[in-house]
C-alpha cells in the first residue's frame, strides 16, 4: 500500500470515528446537518459515510434522521477483557450495595479519564453523573485517584500536566496537591472524594491490582456527604478491592504485599455501616 493509500484510510477511519462519537448519552436520532455540525464534517461526507455505516447496521435510519445501530451494541459485548472484569467483580459490588444502600461503581482509567464498566446504584444515594459506559475527568474522582496512585509516573505525569479542570465545587486543581494525595493513596491503599465530582457526593474506592501492583480498575462506594460516614464504609471497599484481585490476578502473594495484607491472614469482614439518621 502507497503512503497516498494509507493516509486515505486513515483519514477515512478517523471520520467514521468522528461521527460515531457524535452521538451523546442523551441523543436518540440526529439529522445530518447536526452529525455536520458536531464532527466538523461536510454534510455531503456525513451522507456518504452513513450510507455505508447503515448498510453495515452501526447506524439505523429514523426517517431523515440517524441512530446508533444494535450492531454497535452486539460489538460492545465481544470486549471480553472488560466483561471478565465487570462479571467477575458484580457480586462484590452487590454485597458493598447491599451492605450500604448506597451505589457502587467499577471503573477504568482510559487516557485522562474513567470510564465506568458497571454501575449499582443504591435506594439512599443521590442523582450521581456517572453512567455506564460514561466518562468522567480521572482528577475530579475517587476511582480515579485510585487508579493514578497505582499507575506509571508518565501516566500521571500527563494527568497532571492538565488542565485539571473543576468539575465539583471542591474538585483538586492544583498538580502539587493532586501528586500529594495521590501518595497518600498508594500508602493507605484508599481514595477519597468530597464534592469532588459533584455537589453534596462523597466517594471512597480502592484499586483492583495486578500481580505486578499496577492498577487494573476501581471499586467505589458513592453517597450523601452528609449521610455517608465514608472513613466508615472504606474499609469495605477495600476488603472488596483485594477479594476481587485476588479473583482476576494469578499471583494472590505478591498483590497482598502490594495492599499490606498478608495473604495468611483472615481477610477483615465487611463493615456495615449504622443505618443514616
Amino acid at each position: 500500500m502507497c503512503p497516498a493509500e494509507r493516509n486515505a484510510e486513515t483519514a477515512t477511519a478517523g471520520r467514521i470515528a468522528a461521527l460515531l462519537a457524535a452521538f451523546g448519552p442523551d441523543d436518540g436520532a440526529l439529522g445530518v446537518s447536526e452529525l455536520a455540525r458536531r464532527t466538523g464534517l461536510p454534510k455531503s461526507s456525513v451522507h456518504r459515510l452513513s450510507t455505508h455505516l447503515t448498510g453495515h447496521g452501526l447506524l439505523e435510519r429514523d426517517g431523515t434522521r440517524l441512530r446508533l445501530g444494535l450492531r454497535l451494541f452486539e460489538i460492545g459485548q465481544l470486549a471480553v477483557r472488560q466483561r471478565g472484569l465487570v462479571d467477575a467483580a458484580r457480586p462484590y459490588l452487590a454485597d458493598l450495595r447491599e451492605a450500604t444502600r448506597n451505589t457502587v461503581h467499577l471503573a477504568v482509567l482510559e487516557g485522562t479519564e474513567v470510564v465506568y464498566l458497571e454501575i449499582q446504584r443504591g435506594p439512599d444515594s443521590p442523582r450521581l453523573p456517572s453512567r455506564i459506559g460514561g466518562r468522567f475527568p480521572a482528577h475530579a474522582t475517587a476511582v480515579g485517584k485510585a487508579i493514578l496512585a497505582h499507575s506509571p509516573a508518565g501516566l500521571v505525569d500527563a494527568v497532571l500536566a492538565g488542565p485539571l479542570r473543576p468539575v465539583g465545587p471542591r474538585t483538586v486543581t492544583a498538580p502539587g496537591l493532586l501528586r500529594r494525595q495521590l501518595a497518600r493513596v498508594r500508602e493507605e491503599g484508599i481514595a477519597y472524594e468530597r464534592e469532588e465530582s459533584a455537589a453534596g457526593v462523597t466517594c471512597a474506592a480502592s484499586p483492583v491490582l495486578d500481580a505486578d501492583g499496577r492498577a487494573l480498575a476501581a471499586l467505589s462506594i458513592s453517597g450523601w456527604l452528609s449521610r455517608m460516614r465514608v472513613r466508615t464504609v472504606a474499609p469495605a471497599v477495600r476488603t472488596a478491592a483485594l477479594a476481587l484481585s485476588r479473583a482476576v490476578t494469578p499471583s494472590a502473594d505478591r498483590l497482598s504485599v502490594h495492599l499490606g495484607q498478608s495473604r495468611r491472614g483472615p481477610l477483615p469482614d465487611p463493615v456495615r455501616p449504622p443505618a443514616p439518621r
